[in-house]
């Protein structure tokens, strides 16, 4: 307990309990669990504790042994800690719909199945009138949910709903007689500007959640060794999903009002 709680003082926050902590978490359920414990067992908590506590015994120093298991813990550790990131950023990549090459057709398959299923509003609407005179209001109440959301949005033409929403916020602010490159430049440096913490906490949530997608796909696959995990992943994965599609909006709107400011500031005075 000591060592985390010194680990914590030393590693900013945002690394120690987004990254450092689910990697050992992660390698401890994947030791205990998907080596140890398996599907035959997977409930012995009895076995799962003397397998942890023979882990931690050092017979009163620190053997040669001793320090080889705990390199050996550190290395995966580390290494999931530092791996997560760049995962993550291909996922925020892929929701925001910027699919490589490779993976173009998939895109074009997905976004064309996403169009076929998009229905107008005014078409929604009838439906919802439909069923409310058929008796049926519980598919009213989600027809109407489902024309409110079609309000805000326009027909697909990205793979995911979370480009089709950096999209709007694009031509939003292209409409509004922006420029998205010198924009994003003047907001980025002005190191005090509050447009700019606020940009870097919302964008800091969306990586955020794109990590615990990462975590909620490692857990699921370990579920292949451990079922247990696999149904924790998945719970983690519709959670972390609500997460992205929170934190995309939360970006979109801060940066429509960081560059709407921006806008109606008068330009500072040259020397």
């Amino acid at each position: 307990m000591g060592l985390l709680i010194e680990l914590q003082k030393r590693i900013p926050d945002g690394w120690f309990l987004r990254r450092l902590l689910p990697a050992v978490l992660f390698i401890v359920v994947a030791v205990v669990g998907g080596g140890e414990l398996g599907h035959a067992h997977w409930n012995d908590v009895s076995l799962a504790r003397e397998k942890i506590a023979d882990a931690l015994r050092t017979g009163g120093g620190l053997s040669a042994d001793t320090v080889a298991s705990l390199v050996l813990f550190a290395v995966p550790v580390v290494a999931a800690a530092f791996a997560v990131p760049y995962l993550a950023s291909g996922i925020g990549a892929l929701a925001a719909g910027a699919w490589p090459w490779w993976l173009m057709p998939v895109g074009d398959l997905v976004t064309r199945w996403r169009q076929h299923r998009w229905v107008e509003p005014d078409e929604l609407a009838r439906r919802s009138l439909r069923a409310n005179a058929d008796g049926n209001p519980l598919r009213a109440a989600r027809l109407d949910v489902r024309r409110a959301g079609a309000l805000e949005s326009e027909r697909p033409e990205s793979p995911t709903w979370s480009g089709d929403r950096f999209h709007r916020t694009e031509e939003k602010i292209r409409q509004q007689g922006g420029d998205l490159v010198i924009g994003w430049t003047a907001l980025l440096l002005g190191a005090q500007d509050p447009p700019r913490a606020a940009l870097a906490e919302a964008r800091d949530a969306y990586d955020a959640a794109c990590e615990a997608l990462v975590w909620s796909a490692a857990f699921t696959v370990l579920g292949a060794w451990w079922w247990p995990a696999a149904p924790a992943g998945v719970l983690l994965g519709l959670a972390s999903w609500r997460s992205l599609r929170h934190a995309v909006e939360a970006l979109c709107r801060t940066t429509e009002a960081a560059f709407a400011l921006r806008e109606t500031q008068p330009p500072p005075v040259q020397p």
